[in-house]
């Protein structure tokens, strides 16, 4: 009896969905950080400790700070006794 030979089908495969999930953001000098976690990214520090004390108006209750990835410094973001 001769061999059976499996057919086998060319599929093409479906193109993968772009992803859900957490983009990374822009890797720039300065970074500003929730909960330690990075949320954005800016060329100086005046502009990411003005949009941190802004979000640490809006939600005291977490940890706000500017990381400067060359020098290595990390300043949490305090608000201003009243």
């Amino acid at each position: 009896m001769a061999p059976r030979v499996a057919k086998t089908r060319s599929r093409e495969l479906p193109e993968p969905a772009p992803s859900i999930g957490q983009k990374k953001p822009d890797q720039l000098r300065y970074r500003l950080e929730v909960d330690r976690q990075t949320k954005s990214s800016y060329e100086t520090s005046e502009a990411a400790e003005e949009i941190g004390v802004a979000l640490k108006k809006a939600y005291p209750k977490v940890q706000v700070a500017v990381y400067d990835s060359v020098d290595g410094t990390k300043k949490i973001i305090e608000l201003p006794e009243a």
